[in-house]
């Protein structure tokens, strides 16, 4: 594994950890998961079916763009651009688990 790699697999655990913590509250969790599947959508436009941590790691350099222009396009909600980092963060933690060469 890379230490690119290795770098962006830590942002997304931690930022999937802060996800889970801030979705406990039940005003927020609706909307937290609203924007996690936009994301997740986009992410799977972007990066398709079969890919390897490398290349979700580099998608993920340039994700805060295009998941801003998502998510305030189809599920933007009051303060979403505070929470935008750790559902990105979260989606690719997700989304790294249907990886070729994933490893937990």
């Amino acid at each position: 594994m890379t230490a690119n790699v290795a770098g962006a697999r830590s942002d997304w655990e931690q930022g999937y950890l802060r996800f889970e913590e801030a979705a406990r509250d039940p005003v927020a969790r609706e909307r937290l998961h609203a924007q996690l599947a936009v994301v997740t959508a986009e992410l799977r436009r972007r990066v398709g079916g079969s890919f390897k941590l490398e290349e979700l790691a580099e998608v993920y350099a340039d994700s805060e763009r295009w998941a801003r222009a998502a998510v305030a396009d189809h599920a933007a909600s009051p303060g979403w651009s505070r929470t935008l980092s750790l559902v990105g963060d979260a989606a690719f933690h997700l989304y790294a688990r249907g990886a070729v060469d994933f490893t937990p």
